[in-house]
C-alpha cells in the first residue's frame, strides 16, 4: 500500500494519493480527474473530463489510487488539450508512466521534502500523460479485464490495418496472424474496443472512400466499386445503398447539382 497524502501543490492543483479522506473544499474549481490505480492487470489511468464531486471523493478513498484534480482551465491553458466527451474513458500506463506513478507515491522522504518531491513528480506525470493522450500512444482498457495490454496492443494494431489497408483483401484469420493474436480474442475485443465487427469497420472505411470519390472524380461507379473493395457492381450499390439511403448514381447526382 502506498502512504497516503494530500497535497495541495497549488489553487489549480491538488494529487490525492489514496487511501484518504478529503472534502471538497481542497479541490480546484471546474477540474478534470486523471484517476491512477495499480491493479492485477497492471496500472490503469481513468480520465474524467467533468467528474462528480461524490464521485470524486469516493475514489479517493480507495488503497493503491493517485488522483490529480487539475483545474479545466490550467490542462487547456498549459497544454492546449481538452478532455471534453471523456468520461472514465479507461487505458493502460505504459511503463513509462507507470515509472513516474510509482515515485509520486514514493515515501523514501519526509516532510516538506517529501511534499515537494511527490508534487514535482505529479507534475510530470500529469505532462507525460496529457502528451500520451495527446498523441494517441496510450492503449485503450478492454472493461471486463479479459484482454492484456498485449492483447489490446494487437487490436489497436488490427485498427490501424483496417484504416491503412482498406483497399486490400483483409481477413479475419489474415489480421488475427499478422497483430499476434488469436481469431476470438481479435473478434471479441475488437467489438468491445470499437463497437463493431471487423467486417463492419472495413464497410465502413471502403465506403467512406467510395463517397470521397463520387464527390471528387468523374470515375465510372463501377470502378469507384471496384476500387473500394467491392467485387462487382450490384455489391457494391446495394452496400453504399444501406449506408447512405441512396445508389452511388443518385448519391452524385443530387450532391453535384446541391
Amino acid at each position: 500500500m502506498q502512504n497516503p497524502a494530500i497535497i495541495i501543490g497549488s489553487p489549480e492543483m491538488t494529487v490525492l494519493i489514496g487511501p484518504v479522506a478529503v472534502s471538497a473544499d481542497v479541490l480546484p474549481p471546474d477540474p478534470v480527474l486523471f484517476a491512477y490505480a495499480l491493479g492485477a492487470e497492471g496500472a490503469t489511468l481513468r480520465v474524467f473530463a467533468r467528474p462528480a464531486v461524490p464521485m470524486l471523493l469516493e475514489m479517493a478513498g480507495a488503497d493503491d489510487t493517485s488522483l490529480l484534480v487539475v483545474a479545466r482551465r490550467a490542462v487547456e491553458r498549459l497544454y492546449g488539450w481538452t478532455a471534453e466527451g471523456m468520461d472514465g474513458d479507461t487505458f493502460h500506463v505504459s511503463h513509462e508512466l507507470a515509472a513516474i506513478l510509482m515515485r509520486v507515491a514514493d515515501a523514501g522522504r519526509s516532510g516538506d521534502a517529501l511534499i515537494t518531491y511527490r508534487f514535482a513528480k505529479s507534475l510530470e506525470l500529469l505532462c507525460e500523460t496529457v502528451e500520451a493522450l495527446n498523441a494517441g500512444s496510450l492503449v485503450p482498457f478492454a472493461g471486463d479485464g479479459v484482454l492484456s495490454e498485449r492483447d489490446t496492443r494487437a487490436i489497436v494494431a488490427a485498427r490501424g490495418m483496417v484504416d491503412r489497408q482498406w483497399s486490400e483483401k483483409l481477413t479475419l484469420d489474415w489480421i488475427a496472424r499478422a497483430c499476434g493474436i488469436n481469431r476470438a480474442k481479435l473478434t471479441r475485443g475488437f467489438r468491445d474496443l470499437y463497437g463493431c465487427t471487423i467486417s463492419e469497420a472495413l464497410a465502413e472505411r471502403r465506403l467512406a472512400e467510395a463517397q470521397a470519390k463520387l464527390l471528387t472524380t468523374d470515375l465510372p461507379v463501377s470502378s469507384i466499386g471496384y476500387a473500394s473493395g467491392y467485387l462487382n457492381n450490384a455489391s457494391f450499390t446495394r452496400a453504399f445503398g444501406r449506408r447512405f439511403g441512396l445508389s452511388p448514381s443518385d448519391f452524385r447526382a443530387i450532391r453535384r447539382a446541391a
